[in-house]
């Protein structure tokens, strides 16, 4: 096999490159092939940017009528000289000198071949979607926001923290858990009519996490500022666009941090990384707002340089039930946002996000700080258009024996606690943190419409494919 001329360029590289005449090396996909027996002309993507590259290869190299065989999802690499290029639409192009096939692909069976596939079809094939227009400008935005959370938070100067996957606590309270076992399902070991998990690996009951807080907040008791941004999962049989059985969350904890400093960091979080989408993937952005028919940039700027509206609860009910709407589900002090009331508030009332806080404690978790009022809690709720909740947060119960009656009215057990109220006992500190589901980050940031489509494999109800 003749050796490459220089290593692998990126398309993405090239494609702004003015050293023409250089010998170059690219390695990617075919798009499309066409030409005849004097020249074919190959368009090849590496996945590093929307655009192809135009590869002429001249129908008297060595081995042409292989080039001539050549079609969409081949693999290959190619050895040529950069030039200007001639045509519209396009500043350069590689002119061949040798093209090597890494792997062909069967046109006939290649599941890509058609130009409009619906996305239900590209779920089924979650393995090869990547390769797709859309999916590889969604995955390059996920990619710039995974990237932009990092940034933020390590510009100012918070601890990286690695939480449990695996736990033995439900830091929801009442959230279905997958359960993590190494007993035999067929035959379990039982005491006293129910499975004895005192034989399991861990000795107790053990399951997958719904979340990393917990964990984060005890590190925040030492370090002050941390994050973990890392894999959660929630069994709950929801066929909705909405939701996943795995799921990625960004969750920081801040020591020495009120409701209030909560809130304005997590504006100044959402800032910074879609702030980051807009500098980064333009064209992405772009060619997905055509795509879905959404005004992504108008979206993204506006909640860029935008102040977040901040109502309290009891305000957001008196505004949902004054506003004349029939909801689905009608609002009521007592009960939860819903969807559609998050949207109105967002889309309709405010036309920008709105952080909604002091929510009644029945309907939050035990850990969130009981108000003065003793009715409701420091907690908060971030939402944005066409997405509702992207962010829910609070200041965190810092007080023993209010943290302990708070267990207590929500029936859960102090004694599967104990190692969370040292925290309380031993220094205990004003706190704070939040919430940042992933996926509805990307779904807002790319205009896609069901969340499964912002993840590379999905995971939900009857589907744990590749």
């Amino acid at each position: 096999m003749p050796q490459p001329t220089k290593y692998r360029k990126r398309i993405k590289d090239l494609l702004v490159s003015e050293e023409y005449g250089v010998p170059v090396t690219i390695k990617g996909w075919i798009k499309t092939r066409r030409g005849s027996k004097k020249f074919s002309f190959l368009e090849i993507n590496d996945g590093s940017c929307l655009e192809n590259i135009q590869v002429v290869a001249d129908g008297g190299l060595p081995g042409y009528g292989e080039i001539e065989k050549l079609s969409v999802g081949c693999c290959v690499r190619v050895e040529g000289k950069l030039v200007k290029s001639p045509a519209k639409g396009q500043t350069v192009e590689v002119h061949a000198s040798e093209v090597f096939v890494y792997g062909w692909s069967d046109p006939d069976e290649y599941p890509l071949q058609k130009k409009a596939t619906s996305m239900e079809f590209l779920r089924q094939v979650a393995h090869l979607r990547p390769r797709t227009n859309t999916f590889g400008a969604v995955f390059r935005i996920r990619n710039a926001l995974a990237f932009a959370i990092h940034k933020f938070f390590q510009e100012r100067g918070f601890i990286y923290v690695h939480t449990p996957i695996i736990t033995a606590s439900d830091c929801e309270g009442g959230a279905e858990m997958f359960q993590a076992t190494t007993l035999d399902l067929d035959n379990p070991p039982r005491k006293d009519g129910k499975v004895d998990f005192t034989r399991d690996f861990f000795g107790k009951a053990a399951k997958l996490t719904v979340s990393g807080q917990l964990g984060a907040e005890l590190f925040a008791a030492a370090m002050t500022d941390v994050y973990t941004f890392g894999p959660t999962f929630r069994a709950e049989n929801s066929q909705t666009p909405r939701h996943l059985a795995e799921f990625w969350m960004i969750e920081p904890e801040m020591a020495f941090c009120d409701a209030r400093e909560n809130a304005d960091l997590a504006e100044e979080f959402l800032k910074y990384i879609f702030r980051s989408v807009l500098e980064n993937c333009r064209k992405d952005v772009a060619f997905l707002e055509k795509r879905n028919e959404v005004d992504l940039t108008a979206r993204l700027k506006k909640l860029v340089e935008t102040g977040f509206i901040r109502i309290t609860y009891t305000e957001a009910m008196r505004l949902l039930k004054e506003s004349g709407k029939s909801f689905e589900f009608p609002p009521e002090w007592g009960k939860d946002l819903q969807t559609e009331h998050e949207r109105y508030l967002t889309e309709e009332k405010f036309h920008g996000p709105v952080v909604v806080t002091d929510f009644p404690k029945e309907i939050k978790a035990f850990y969130m700080r009981v108000n003065e009022d003793g009715k409701t809690v420091g907690a908060m709720d971030v939402l944005v258009p066409g997405i509702g909740e992207i962010i829910g947060g609070s200041q965190r119960e810092e007080r023993l024996d209010v943290l302990r009656g708070r267990i207590k009215e929500l029936g859960l057990r102090e004694e599967d606690y104990w190692w969370y109220l040292d925290i309380r006992r031993f220094g205990t500190v004003p706190h704070s943190g939040f919430g940042l589901g992933f996926e509805r980050t990307v779904l807002f940031a790319t205009g896609m419409h069901n969340i499964r489509d912002v993840i590379p494999f999905p995971r939900v109800p009857n589907n744990a494919e590749f």
